[in-house]
């Protein structure tokens, strides 16, 4: 049987055994057919709180939050319709995008004009947030639990700040968009680094669809509820496996961001009976895969339903992989189990270079003790990953895997 996966840009298709194996995918929603019309009509019946354009006036200076170059977000499409409902109230010149990139690196200005349009760069102020210039922040203390707050001295003295954005499931901050558009996507270093430390991150309550009583997203709340940070409107989009708007969300940060969550949660979460010996899975394809860093959002996609000593097969980018790990591709990307904290072999297919898919190795469809001898000549014997054990195992693919 051929299951394609998301990954890069024109996908990859894999081989695996019809009689074992269990596919894995997101309802698919169906795209809006005017997706414009529904972004204005979010902009003018908001969720809660009072539309847009109720709330702009003449000669203020607008900040606008957009998702960087790793994000599937339809910026140009949602900036578009924001700047279009303001048409007469805040001028071109007053508008500032923010790219809200977090510790991320800089927006080309190539990524920059396929991101927005020209129209929109030739009319507004674009700025790539610098979360390790000192001079583009502004501390505002702590917040929360304890986090020392330091945000984007642009964001905080715009007149007028909105939150443009898309929801998906997170695997640590429970959800996407909302207030993750101001912290840490516009936060300094040291805010965002208290934001990802191991307490929080490690805390069982830090996972996929959470943000009730998850610490980590409830210190990013804390952060955008501020007085100086909050946004006086924000926007969210749920997208389907083609990056179609499929749900417009609109209004009040907080009350905007929960309906979202609610609404994407049965869409791209499935519940499953079992746990399986082998999981193939990618990081839902470009943008999301660019880089090794985004490829653990996979990953822990992946270790939701393998079974302790089980096989998680992703997609990793070969350039990045020779760059941390120093070796081949293929050492980068299979690692042996190192304790009982991760007991699974991490196996990957490779691709030439970003963001085209190239040659793709499946070690899925090797015998299971060619998969150990394979991980044993690398890494050592793995106590984990006894042959007999892996024979005839039920194989389980993801065709998107959240991020």
């Amino acid at each position: 049987m051929r299951v394609r996966l998301a990954y890069g840009r024109s996908g990859l298709t894999i081989d695996v055994p019809r009689e074992r194996t269990t596919v894995i995918e997101p309802i698919q929603a169906p795209a809006l057919a005017d997706p414009d019309a529904a972004l204005t009509a979010a902009l003018r019946r908001p969720v809660a709180g009072p539309p847009l354009r109720g709330l702009a006036k003449p000669g203020q200076t607008l900040a606008i939050s957009v998702c960087d170059v790793t994000r599937a977000q339809p910026r140009r499409e949602m900036v578009g319709a924001v700047l279009r409902e303001l048409d007469g109230i805040v001028r071109p010149e007053d508008v500032m995008i923010l790219i809200a990139t977090g510790t991320h690196r800089a927006n080309t200005p190539a990524e920059l004009r396929a991101m927005l349009g020209d129209e929109i760069i030739s009319s507004c102020r674009v700025i790539n947030h610098d979360a390790r210039d000192d001079s583009s922040l502004v501390e505002l203390g702590e917040s929360g639990n304890g986090v020392p707050t330091r945000l984007c001295r642009h964001w905080l003295e715009a007149d007028l700040r909105i939150t443009t954005g898309f929801v998906e499931p997170h695997f640590f901050a429970g959800f996407s968009g909302g207030p993750k558009m101001v912290a840490p996507g516009l936060a300094g270093l040291d805010t965002v680094l208290t934001l990802h430390d191991a307490a929080r991150v490690g805390d069982p309550r830090s996972t996929w669809g959470i943000i009730e009583k998850n610490p980590l997203h409830s210190d990013i709340r804390a952060i955008a509820a501020r007085p100086e940070a909050e946004p006086h409107f924000s926007m969210d989009v749920l997208l389907d496996r083609s990056q179609r708007i499929t749900h417009v969300f609109a209004g009040e940060l907080f009350a905007m961001h929960r309906r979202a969550c609610a609404a994407a949660k049965p869409i791209a979460m499935r519940e499953t009976s079992r746990r399986f010996e082998v999981v193939v899975t990618t990081n839902s394809g470009y943008p999301l895969d660019q880089n090794l860093y985004q490829a653990v959002k996979g990953m822990s996609a992946a270790a939701q339903v393998v079974v302790d000593g089980g096989l998680r097969g992703g997609a990793g980018p070969r350039r990045r992989a020779r760059r941390v790990r120093g070796g081949t591709p293929r050492r980068a990307h299979l690692r042996a189990p190192r304790g009982p904290a991760d007991d699974s072999v991490r196996c990957g297919v490779r691709r030439k270079g970003l963001p085209d898919v190239g040659e793709a190795r499946d070690f899925s469809a090797r015998p299971p003790s060619a998969a150990k001898r394979l991980a044993d000549s690398e890494f050592g014997p793995s106590p984990h990953l006894p042959g007999r054990q892996c024979r005839g195992p039920h194989f389980v693919s993801f065709c998107d895997a959240a991020s």
